[in-house]
């Protein structure tokens, strides 16, 4: 999966100010783990901070990708969401999703 969008984004413009940008942004936050021999991963200090990681985390799937959010943002995420989905769904289901 990373190497599919890494190539992508080798794809954009670079005489293009916004994809520089983001280009930048996307791989300086990049960085490659290791599981110890229990599995599991440390996630770097500034990865914790940018997604505001505290104590208790939520885990999800999304597609083929994962995501690690703070509990207390997940729940927030979902709060203000709510009713987002519910109409988007409705959307899908419409165009026969």
């Amino acid at each position: 999966e990373w190497q599919a969008i890494e190539e992508k984004l080798r794809q954009l413009p670079t005489a293009s100010k916004d994809a520089r940008a983001f280009v930048r942004f996307f791989f300086s936050g990049a960085t490659e783990l290791e599981c110890d021999k229990m599995g599991r991963v440390l996630l770097p200090a500034n990865l914790r901070d940018y997604a505001g990681l505290e104590k208790e985390l939520v885990i999800i799937g999304v597609g083929g990708r994962i995501e690690i959010w703070d509990s207390a943002r997940w729940m927030k995420y979902n709060e203000e969401s709510d009713e987002a989905v519910i109409n988007i769904a409705e959307e899908l289901v419409s165009l026969g999703i």
